[in-house]
């Protein structure tokens, strides 16, 4: 169960006071593991999962590492190489906008995780998860407010997540240029929303989400452009 968390006790930036208590326990492969797009209009969400190494020497490697809100694209891709350099084990699992739309966007954002767990070459002893939890995982877990914020391993797991994602969004503006892709990601920015009015979903398009459901596709099955004006697009995470 997710804990009330008062916000003016965020650290300065993501440290590993949760993962030391667990490595002073005897649990040395923990895992963080946070997501990338589940407000997005369109395309996949992306989870990525990251054992850091259990030292505390990790912090000084990493020091600066914020969770990828916080950081530039060319500073999340740096991070990123640090990142898979520096970490035991690590692993990116996505959910396609066709399984967002089957089982609902929580569903999927749970089983992005655990195909990015499936990359390990063992199992993690336990999971430091970002207000997640996975109910189908034997593996013990901490689910945290402001996780990203708050552990070094969910604050790598975000910036991974992230930047997987981001790619994936830019190679599918190849597919379909008219929508932007790669400048908003798919989330519900206006650019997006005035490509929407004009050209209709794409084939990635998630057709459960309100902005889309609503005013594109009513029960009726009669098409309706969006609106760019829609006060319902979903807001980046």
């Amino acid at each position: 169960m997710v804990k009330r968390f008062d916000p003016s006790l965020l650290p300065p930036s993501p440290n590993l006071s949760f993962e030391e208590k667990l490595w002073k326990a005897g649990l040395k492969h923990i895992a963080g593991i946070d997501e990338a797009g589940r407000g997005a209009l369109a395309g996949p969400v992306a989870a990525a999962a990251v054992i850091l190494p259990p030292k505390a020497s990790i912090q000084e490697t990493l020091d600066g590492l914020h969770d990828s809100k916080q950081l530039s694209p060319v500073k999340r891709t740096a991070w990123a190489d640090n990142i898979r350099t520096q970490a035991l084990a690590w692993g990116i699992g996505f959910a396609t906008h066709v399984e967002i739309d089957l089982w609902g966007i929580i569903p999927a954002t749970r089983l992005a995780a655990r195909r990015a767990m499936e990359n390990f070459d063992f199992t993690a002893e336990h999971l430091l998860l970002d207000y997640l939890f996975l109910p189908d995982c034997d593996i013990p877990q901490t689910s945290l407010v402001k996780g990203d914020a708050r552990s070094l391993s969910i604050a790598a797991a975000s910036v991974l997540a992230k930047t997987a994602r981001d790619a994936l969004l830019v190679r599918l503006e190849s597919e379909y240029p008219g929508y932007r892709f790669s400048a908003h990601k798919g989330y519900g920015t206006p650019q997006h929303l005035a490509a929407l009015h004009q050209l209709g979903p794409s084939p990635v398009h998630r057709m459960s989400f309100a902005p889309i459901k609503n005013q594109i596709v009513p029960r009726s099955g009669v098409v309706k452009k969006i609106s760019p004006q829609s006060t319902q697009s979903a807001q980046r995470t």
